[in-house]
């Protein structure tokens, strides 16, 4: 899958075109995301989200004739790898935005870098890059992929929860996930599981949940894999039991679960009742365009939009200066729809982290909205580890 698309100062354009390349005065941006298969949803937030900031910006990033080059990563690492390649090398991408998934992020990673364009991560945020592997041109507009993890870890410890049961896919992401609740997590872990990444059945592993009778669980499981748990948990009448999550009940997973996850937590740095006027503000937009909830994947990926849009402009429209366009990201010099945020020394965000609980609303769809706030102008734990040349 691989859709070209120009912009200009028009509205964002939405026709195919296969014309030759764009001036060297424009920039070209490549997006990668995972969107075939049952991940597709959460790439689909995120494509749209960057494609309505542009549209905001009268279809032009930094005020310069934009190109967008829209590829599927296929959550392959290898053909991810093949395909950042091709972006920066034929086709001359100044900045790659992707990707979805931290085994994803680990491929492409390098060649992207070491082409000398820019990745500006919409999601993926693990902790290899966050510490001794920084890269100077690897931006994560998301967080680091613990921190969203700890959220919870420090409920279930302020709230008592004493015996926790453990379960996410077997990945760096899944690895960070846990690692993150423990980190803010004291109590005892009674099982800790990780599954296949795309495994849907979930009937052994709730069959230990039973047995364990844990105070709670916690579980990170994307996608299609989310679906299923949270439709079986409800199933096997273990809700009782305190389903505690991030990425498991978000807006990308709810209008499948609806119902079945009513009443579950989650983990974010944003929901869409987060009340700031450029939040309220993309939400109706989103809404209205693509006619379902934006997540949190739609809402960094805007914020990427941004951060790249203020990098120009700080370069002065030059693209090729590259230092100009890593100290316009530096700077941030955005409107986040998430509020305060700030990158820090490893191009990681400082921001704040909420409880987040899924909730139908009076028009009949669902969300997460914000329970309460648990990290104010919070900082990953890996930054220390990162001496980034400036």
């Amino acid at each position: 899958m691989r859709t070209i698309l120009k912009v200009g100062a028009a509205l964002l354009a939405t026709t195919i075109v296969a014309g030759p390349a764009m001036a060297q005065d424009g920039v070209k941006i490549g997006i990668m995301l995972t969107l075939s298969g049952p991940p597709a949803v959460l790439g689909e937030q995120a494509k749209n989200g960057f494609e309505l900031a542009v549209e905001k910006m009268g279809g032009q990033l930094g005020g310069i004739p934009t190109e967008i080059i829209v590829v599927d990563d296929e959550l392959k690492p290898d053909i991810a790898a093949t395909k950042a390649r091709e972006l920066v090398e034929r086709d001359g991408a100044d900045f790659v935005v992707g990707p979805i998934f931290s085994n994803i992020m680990q491929a492409i990673a390098k060649p992207v870098t070491d082409a000398g364009a820019f990745l500006i991560s919409p999601n993926a945020g693990t902790s290899t890059f966050a510490g001794a592997e920084c890269n100077p041109n690897l931006f994560v507009a998301s967080y680091q992929n613990d921190q969203v993890h700890e959220v919870l870890g420090k409920y279930a410890q302020d709230t008592g929860y004493s015996r926790v049961f453990l379960m996410a896919p077997n990945y760096q992401a899944g690895k960070d996930a846990l690692a993150g609740f423990r980190h803010s997590y004291e109590g005892e872990v009674v099982g800790e599981v990780f599954v296949p990444l795309g495994q849907l059945d979930f009937s052994a592993e709730l069959a230990q949940i039973a047995a364990y009778q844990p105070d709670a669980i916690y579980t990170f499981m994307p996608g299609g894999m989310g679906v299923n748990l949270v439709k079986q948990y409800r199933q096997a009448g273990l809700d009782t039991i305190p389903f505690l999550s991030a990425f498991t009940v978000d807006e990308t997973t709810l209008p499948a679960q609806q119902d079945a996850a009513v009443g579950f937590f989650g983990g974010a740095n944003w929901a869409p009742d987060l009340d700031n006027e450029a939040s309220k503000e993309f939400v109706a937009a989103y809404e209205e365009k693509y006619g379902a909830v934006p997540g949190t994947y739609a809402m960094q990926a805007y914020d990427a939009a941004q951060l790249i849009d203020s990098a120009i402009k700080a370069a002065g429209g030059d693209v090729s200066d590259s230092d100009a366009i890593r100290a316009g990201l530096r700077a941030a010099d955005i409107t986040s729809l998430r509020g305060d945020f700030k990158f820090g020394p490893n191009n990681y965000p400082i921001q704040d982290f909420y409880l987040v609980k899924v909730a139908k609303r009076d028009d009949g769809k669902f969300e997460t909205q914000i329970a309460e706030k648990i990290f104010d102008d919070y900082a990953d734990n890996y930054a220390s580890q990162c001496q980034m040349a400036k």
